[in-house]
């Protein structure tokens, strides 16, 4: 398993991290800053590191899906970048997850079935510039695909009545995407 090994006030921590993020790191001896997940279990604590916030969420996803653990997600998020996994669970490319070391083909089939439209990042759901992201995270919060929350809050915001206050026109687009992603 790869690591790598922090020493902050005269403690070292081990930090289990994917070969992928430990390749963005900065040489030895620079300051950085990785996100962490503890891992606690009646016999053991483990410390498993990320690049950033995206990295770490993925890894956390990943621990929903049946069949893959801790040491498995790892294994999994060091075999593939960021986009790539991205790409292949939205198109459905079984075959690429299969090519990931350390996922067989029903564990992949396990994956495009849970997180299909939960790993696309808001900003690439919707427009770089909507103002209402922060809704459409909400949404995909809620269990709705990322893609079809965004389409759904476009549909709302040219439904909406623009002479609503800004506090009211959040709640009426977030009713008006909820109807819309349920039809």
């Amino acid at each position: 398993m790869e690591a790598v090994f922090v020493s902050t006030g005269g403690v070292e921590w081990e930090i289990a991290m994917p070969l992928t993020d430990i390749g963005c790191l900065p040489p030895a001896g620079e300051e950085c800053r990785i996100v962490t997940w503890l891992y606690h279990r009646e016999d053991s604590m483990r410390l498993f590191g990320f690049f950033d916030e995206t990295r770490r969420n993925t890894f956390l996803e990943l621990l929903k899906v049946e069949g893959i653990g801790p040491k498995n997600a790892q294994k999994i998020m060091g075999g593939i970048s960021q986009e790539a996994l991205e790409r292949a669970l939205e198109t459905g490319d079984l075959a690429r997850l299969e090519a990931v070391p350390g996922l067989g083909k029903k564990t992949a089939q396990k994956m495009l079935l849970s997180l299909k439209g939960k790993l696309v990042q808001a900003a690439s759901a919707s427009a770089p510039d909507s103002p209402y992201g922060d809704l459409i995270a909400a949404l995909s919060d809620m269990g709705y695909d990322k893609r079809a929350a965004a389409a759904a809050v476009e549909k709302a915001e040219k439904e909406l009545n623009a002479n609503l206050p800004e506090e009211d026109k959040v709640k009426a687009l977030l009713r008006g995407a909820i109807v819309h992603l349920t039809n």
